[in-house]
């Protein structure tokens, strides 16, 4: 399992761009996660699946909410990754109004999601494997933070435990 200190793993996630411009085409595009976090500091959290309910009533809108904090605290971007193919995360986006403050990240095959080894494996309610509800601060790729939620919980994954620390990294 991926811990502090960590470099994130080499991977490639999945973004859905509404609006052409600066040469990406509308669509899915991948995103190189060594390349995208080269040099910045990213507020990074994950979760199960989109449109789960805490995930939608808790989680994104908390991001979404804190995110001129995130950006004084020295958090260049906010990413949410979820075991969902882009299409699914760009509707997701719309439906919770993240606009430019959070991007949202498909890891459509869990490659990301295995790679950490922050896996959820849900195959018996039906749902495949799944990534593990967590937050991270990662800096220039490598984990500074890493909090992973308890199965059933909702203690350390949300916007104002990763603000906290990235206020105080």
């Amino acid at each position: 399992m991926i811990q502090v200190g960590d470099k994130l793993p080499a991977a490639t996630l999945m973004e859905y761009v509404e609006v052409e411009g600066n040469g990406c085409s509308i669509g899915p595009n991948p995103v190189d996660v060594a390349k995208a976090t080269a040099g910045k500091t990213i507020a990074l959290f994950a979760l199960p699946g989109a449109f789960t309910p805490t995930c939608s009533a808790k989680h994104v809108p908390g991001y979404v909410e804190q995110f001129d904090a995130f950006k004084a605290a020295g958090v260049d971007e906010i990413w949410c990754v979820s075991v969902n193919d882009a299409f699914v995360m760009g509707a997701w986006a719309r439906d919770q109004k993240t606009g430019d403050k959070v991007r949202m990240l498909g890891d459509g095959d869990a490659a990301f999601a295995k790679a950490t080894g922050l896996t959820l494996d849900l195959t018996g309610k039906g749902l495949g494997l799944r990534s593990n509800r967590y937050s991270m601060l990662v800096k220039d790729g490598v984990v500074k933070t890493l909090n992973i939620e308890g199965p059933g919980k909702f203690e350390v994954s949300d916007a104002a435990t990763l603000l906290a620390q990235a206020k105080a990294a």
